[in-house]
């Protein structure tokens, strides 16, 4: 280091020292700022000594408020209660009952069941499958003291009876050491209806006399458990039994409410694959049901709600035996509680199934689950039963196909002949002699121009049954085939987030690819037999087209298995069609119509009416021409 960087630090130090120095503060300024540092702290002080009292005031004021309102709501309990208000206090506990298929929470709070779980089954996101909660569900029975009170159970707490029965519960609510009401829960092993029976010991000293039955409130919002939301929607829905009278359902597409006088022998609250059912085969009276929407965004698909009348005679038997399902909407099971029972007594809880109307519901019983359990019964994987069931049909309905593509083929080879009749007879002024003509070339050529409309009418009570049975099918609830995991959902190959205005509404925000797969087939199938079609109608071409196009936003968000049915029955549609052209010798046809039509025929009585009838319409036409020149 050189003795000029040595002068520069002194010098740099120097006027660092000279600065301190000078700006070093006074001894009045040091006393002032002492002073206003002590106000400061005296002012903290203060601040943190009225924080303190007024926390004090305030914890005080909280507890006075609390006990005040502990007060009012005891006094409330009083006024509305009397006698029975130590009924509405208490702490509310939970107990477990559960066979092999299902838990149930019990809560002391009204003696109701809180939630039920399903054992054998999981949600679409695998998570354990809870058909309803505490929080979503409400049962209540009211009741009318003899100094018409009135009183709902849920407000109170009923006490566990001790029982040697591990599959059954008992909360009694005791009124006096005399009195008292029993909630008697009891379930089955390896069973989902479980029996739920109301009694009475000395309840004329606290029940009116004049009491024949109760009110009865039960409310449950059903949770989505599946994976398409809105094809869930379309199955879940309120149904409802008359005591000797059929099954039917509220709206599934909108909120509904209904009032019903009526007795009602069941009301069910279902989704899409389970189903929670209360039962009385005495019957529900006075009957008042709804079914509301829930909100898309709802962990909750659809809030089911029953108020009814419960017969409870108060001078003769003093219990009341309801029962409920909790469980699978199975055909089989649900079918199998009317096993050996009288026509007239059963419950047709089989009918909470959506499989139909009348004829179709028929085909779908009578044929299409007896060939489901059959094929059941050899394979385990659902894609190969759908196949194999997809085959039988289309063997089962194969000379109604044929007979409707031979139908097909002879009209297209007589278009020669109708093409001339119609350049002979105008439409606008010769209708009539065409008509008859071309009716006339049909019965010579031994044609029945209905004939390829009457098979496949035939056919649609087939198709409709598959159309409703795999949608309504548990069994292909999380069945996997090829590359769908679930049968009963869509297969989505491409999925997106965003909302695309009128392609989310249609497709929902995805494409499935067995749905895909269904359209293109049926698009080659349409190619392949357009041919058979009046080229002089452009119009039905153009249809026949668009409705492949069409069912790719309907079946979209409906189940794989349904599109994979529609797929495959496609692809067997097309091998058909290839055989029948192959076995099918048009020259051969031709020339058999063409000597039908030189063979003389004899005119039927009904024929020769039928002429009759259309010459005299010619007759009046003529004459109503003349009239109007």
């Amino acid at each position: 280091m050189d003795k000029q960087t040595i002068i520069g630090f002194i010098l740099i130090l120097l006027i660092l020292v000279g600065f301190n120095f000078l700006n070093k503060p006074t001894k009045a300024q040091l006393a002032e700022a002492q002073r206003q540092d002590s106000i400061a702290r005296v002012e903290r002080a203060r601040a943190e000594a009225e924080a303190a009292a007024q926390a004090v005031l305030l914890e005080q004021q909280t507890q006075e408020d609390l006990a005040a309102r502990e007060a009012a709501a005891a006094e409330q309990k009083i006024r509305q209660y009397g006698a029975y208000a130590a009924l509405a206090q208490g702490e509310d506990q939970h107990y477990t009952l559960e066979n092999d298929l299902m838990a149930l929470d019990m809560t002391a709070k009204g003696g109701r069941i809180a939630s039920v779980l399903l054992k054998e089954y999981v949600t679409g996101d695998s998570l354990p499958l809870v058909l309803f909660d505490e929080a979503a569900s409400d049962f209540n029975v009211t009741l009318i003291t003899n100094e018409s009170r009135v009183i709902n159970t849920r407000d109170l707490y009923f006490r566990a009876v001790a029982t040697d029965d591990p599959l059954s519960l008992t909360f009694r609510l005791d009124v006096t050491d005399e009195s008292w009401l029993d909630f008697v829960y009891t379930l089955q092993s390896d069973n989902y209806m479980m029996s739920f029976d109301i009694r009475g010991e000395g309840l004329e000293k606290i029940i009116s006399m004049g009491t024949n039955s109760f009110d009865i409130d039960w409310k449950v919002r059903m949770r989505a458990q599946e994976k398409g939301r809105k094809f869930e929607n379309r199955y879940s829905m309120l149904q409802y039994k008359y005591l000797e009278d059929n099954v039917e359902k509220l709206s599934e597409s909108k909120s509904a409410h209904k009032t019903i006088a009526p007795r009602l022998r069941w009301v069910s609250f279902k989704d899409q694959f389970f189903t929670a059912v209360i039962i009385n085969d005495k019957g529900f009276s006075s009957n008042e049901l709804s079914s509301d929407m829930e909100e898309d965004d709802s962990p909750y698909i659809k809030s089911y709600a029953l108020r009814s009348s419960l017969d409870f005679n108060m001078r003769g038997e003093r219990q009341a035996n309801l029962r409920f399902y909790f469980g699978p909407s199975k055909y089989d099971i649900l079918k199998s509680y009317d096993k050996g029972v009288e026509a007239e007594k059963r419950m047709q809880l089989e009918k909470i199934v959506p499989l139909g109307g009348s004829i179709i519901r028929w085909v779908s019983t009578g044929l299409v689950l007896p060939m489901f359990r059959f094929f059941g019964r050899y394979f385990s994987n659902m894609g190969v039963i759908i196949m194999l069931m997809t085959l039988c049909i289309k063997l089962l309905i194969f000379p109604l196909t044929y007979k409707s593509f031979l139908s097909s083929a002879k009209m297209r080879l007589l278009k020669p002949q109708i093409d001339e009749i119609n350049a002979k007879y105008p439409a606008d002024t010769k209708s009539q002699e065409r008509s008859q003509a071309t009716m006339s070339l049909y019965q010579k050529s031994g044609v029945n121009p209905m004939g390829g409309c009457i098979p496949m009418l035939l056919q649609f009570p087939v198709l409709i049954a598959m159309f409703w049975f795999f949608p309504a099918s548990i069994e292909l609830r999380q069945e996997s085939f090829l590359w769908a995991q679930d049968l009963s959902t869509y297969d989505a190959i491409v999925s997106w987030k965003a909302h695309i205005p009128i392609i989310s509404s249609l497709l929902g925000n995805h494409l499935s690819l067995f749905c895909i797969l269904m359209t293109l087939t049926n698009i080659l199938s349409t190619k392949l037999t357009s041919g058979n079609t009046d080229s002089s109608m452009p119009g039905m071409k153009m249809m026949m087209y668009a409705m492949p196009v069409m069912f790719l936003f309907i079946f979209n968000q409906y189940a794989a298995g349904l599109s994979f049915y529609y797929f495959f029955s496609s692809l067997l549609t097309i091998a058909q069609t290839y055989l029948f052209r192959i076995g099918i010798n048009e020259e051969k046809v031709l020339a058999e119509m063409k000597a039908n039509q030189n063979k003389p025929k004899q005119k039927s009585a009904f024929q020769k009416r039928l002429e009759e009838a259309q010459r005299y319409q010619r007759e009046q036409a003529k004459q109503q021409a003349k009239k109007r020149r």
